[in-house]
């Protein structure tokens, strides 16, 4: 069953993400010795992407042990998976000068279009 978000739940999830967005900033500036965030802004765009992709590939594993089973212990690991990922994304995003505002702005641009459409837009067929 799909649902669609209420303003409520929209409000709860704009909320976290831009808490999170402002503790990123935060950090992005903190010494690498007291900050993760800090620490992977100063190694730079390539580590971070190493990071994304790491992240990626623990979350598809993870889908892969959720899916083969009704456990709910595999979907909590996909679940906590998909927050790393989507964290590491979003640093991602504040070192190329981004944030999650633009990711939604495209989410809500493609919303009520069909995905066939939207990628051959994209594509060009």
């Amino acid at each position: 069953m799909t649902t669609t978000p209420t303003p409520d739940s929209r409000l709860a999830t704009d909320t976290v993400l831009d808490a999170l967005t402002a503790v990123l900033d935060a950090r992005r500036h903190a010494s690498a010795d007291d900050s993760y965030v800090a620490a992977l802004h100063c190694k730079g765009l390539n580590k971070i992407l190493e990071k994304v992709g790491e992240e990626a590939t623990e979350t598809l594993l993870a889908a892969k042990d959720a899916g083969q089973s009704n456990d709910a212990a595999a979907r909590q690991a996909l679940v906590a998976e998909t927050a790393d990922l989507w964290f590491h994304s979003l640093v991602m995003l504040s070192h190329l000068g981004l944030d999650h505002r633009s990711v939604l702005d495209e989410l809500a641009r493609r919303f009520g279009v069909s995905g066939h459409d939207e990628k051959a837009a994209r594509t060009g067929g």
